[in-house]
């Protein structure tokens, strides 16, 4: 199927739900790393209104690491001293301020750690987003290890919680369960991409 009937098909869906079409407004003339208009247009489309397998299991991993991303940016306004206190769960054994205030949260890079988790997630998320419907082989290894990596990442600081400061981060356990959600789409989206290929 062509790219303009298809895009024609994409547009009819979205009318039909009521959501705007894709406008041909875009980057004129068209630098390097920027898509042809008729090429956007229909990525605009796809992402929207597409109902494939692959984009169900990428949105998912996009939707897991931006939420990811949006509690790092609630731990980065503490740590960066925007606000004073997390708040944390009434139950014993649980401390944010403390996790979140200990020296190892500013080791990396001489950053505190959730400002650098802000980065890392939304780069999880945008790799989520490339190469449309069917994206290459490589980018589906590519999501897929980049999750990995902050899987590692997550289980790594959790278990620092119970053996190094003997206390639990209500808001990092949910980063690191939305983390293993992402790792999970994102390992879908990989045996699928192996299985398409062979």
């Amino acid at each position: 199927m062509s790219i303009r009937l298809d895009t024609g098909l994409l547009a009819a869906r979205a009318r039909r739900r009521g959501q705007a079409g894709a406008s041909a407004i875009g980057f004129r003339p068209r630098p390097p790393l920027i898509s042809g208009t008729a090429a956007a247009q229909h990525l605009s489309l796809i992402w929207r209104v597409g109902e494939s397998q692959s984009l169900r299991r990428r949105r998912r991993a996009a939707t897991t690491a931006l939420a990811s991303a949006s509690v790092m940016t609630g731990l980065s306004l503490y740590q960066l001293g925007v606000i004073r206190r997390l708040p944390e769960l009434p139950l014993p054994g649980f401390d944010a301020n403390v996790v979140d205030a200990s020296a190892q949260a500013y080791q990396l890079l001489g950053s505190p750690d959730a400002t650098l988790g802000v980065v890392s997630y939304g780069v999880t998320a945008a790799i989520a987003g490339l190469g449309g419907e069917r994206p290459p082989a490589v980018l589906s290894a590519a999501l897929a290890a980049k999750a990995a990596v902050d899987l590692g990442w997550a289980v790594k600081l959790t278990a620092d919680q119970a053996t190094k400061h003997r206390a639990a981060c209500s808001w990092c356990l949910l980063a690191s369960s939305l983390t293993l959600s992402t790792f999970v789409s994102a390992a879908g989206e990989f045996r699928a991409s192996r299985r398409n290929r062979s």
